[in-house]
């Protein structure tokens, strides 16, 4: 597969936002006080990094298959931590990184959204809209998280 110019400045752009992800969530990883959100930071910041070897190969000329994973955001189940007894500081220390990357995903989601039709080729555009089903699945995760903890 040969990209076009303009596909390739999209992809290389996608890859920009994708690796500030993976940096964003492994200092967001180290910096969560609570081990569930670390955890669910430590996993997202791994299939962001898939994202980004996947628009890699891409660059390289040729299409990863992709899984089409849309349960992961409708599975994820996150335990409660914080509890009245709970520190109010570092409840509010993550209710701000988790909506922080909240915000992220948003903003990542919205820009596969657009830029999927940016491309001729079907199995880029499907493998694209794939890794947006994604962004909407870390932003579903972290909302349950907030949720279940009473972060809202």
């Amino acid at each position: 597969m040969i990209l076009k110019e303009k596909e390739r400045s999209v992809i290389e752009d996608l890859q920009t936002q994708e690796k500030s992800c993976v940096e964003k969530y492994g200092k967001y990883a180290e910096q969560a006080r609570d081990p569930e959100l670390k955890n669910l930071f430590r996993n997202i910041q791994q299939e962001e990094q898939k994202h980004y070897e996947s628009l890699s190969m891409i660059l390289s000329g040729s299409v990863p298959e992709c899984n089409c994973n849309d349960r992961s955001g409708r599975d994820y189940q996150p335990k409660a931590v914080y509890t009245a007894m709970s520190s109010p500081e570092d409840k509010q220390h993550d209710a701000f990184l988790a909506t922080d990357c909240i915000g992220t995903e948003k903003l990542v989601s919205g820009t596969y959204n657009d830029d999927v039709f940016a491309f001729g080729d079907s199995g880029v555009r499907k493998l694209l809209a794939d890794i947006q089903i994604e962004e909407q699945n870390h932003a579903e995760m972290l909302y349950k998280y907030k949720t279940v903890n009473g972060m809202l």
